[in-house]
């Protein structure tokens, strides 16, 4: 298991605490008996998740699956080193807005751009989990423009959410949007930054998959 996480049992348990959502209702919620959790949790009956229950944990509470066990969800391949101290982040052959069924990993790579690590912790992101992806449509102008290319760290995403700019899925469409918590608990608002699109103010944090955190932008210039 990754460093970064913790163990599964503690960390479904934890998140459901902090939701404030109990053991049969998200037994309930995956079509299970209502003790399932709960014995999955308190007693490690079954050892471990079974992956259509882990996916369906994950989409409902709004985490990565590696939180609960599964395998780390990366943006990209992991980037690698070029020489002396340059890393290649991987630049993928995909679009966010992508459109239904778009899916980050196991993307075809379409090129790689080279980056001092030195730079790049200075950005607070993790080499190992970068990729570069463009932005389609001009939902997120002037923040971002059609053609851009955006920076995407998958190992900053819903276990460390904080208001930012984010790439993620909702109703099976991959995009860019401006992520903000909401006032609830277990609540975000999901934000175009062109006033002339859709926002989302106020949604349950199992609408929303986030997918990695944009932590830079490059753009031609015209």
């Amino acid at each position: 298991m990754p460093d970064n996480f913790q163990d599964p049992r503690a960390a479904l348990d934890r998140l459901l605490q902090d939701k404030g959502i109990d053991y049969a209702h998200l037994s309930a919620k995956i079509g299970r008996n209502p003790a399932y959790i709960q014995q999955y949790i308190k007693r490690g009956s079954p050892r471990r998740l079974a992956e259509q229950d882990r996916a369906r944990i994950a989409a409902y509470l709004g985490v990565s699956e590696a939180m609960l066990g599964g395998p780390v969800q990366r943006v990209a391949t992991p980037a690698r080193s070029r020489g002396p101290g340059m890393i290649l982040v991987p630049k993928l052959a995909i679009g966010a807005s992508a459109g239904p069924g778009a899916s980050i990993d196991g993307e075809a790579v379409e090129g790689e751009v080279a980056f001092d690590p030195k730079w790049l912790r200075g950005l607070g992101a993790d080499p190992r989990a970068l990729s570069i992806i463009r932005v389609e449509g001009d939902s997120m102008a002037p923040t971002l423009n059609d053609g851009d290319d955006i920076m995407v760290d998958g190992g900053d995403a819903a276990a460390r959410l904080r208001d930012g700019i984010y790439v993620l899925r909702m109703d099976d469409v991959l995009m860019v949007k401006r992520v903000a918590r909401a006032p609830g608990p277990g609540r975000v608002s999901v934000i175009s930054d062109n006033a002339h699109y859709k926002s989302w103010d106020d949604l349950p944090m199992a609408a929303v998959q986030l997918v990695g955190r944009v932590v830079w932008t490059g753009r031609r210039v015209r």
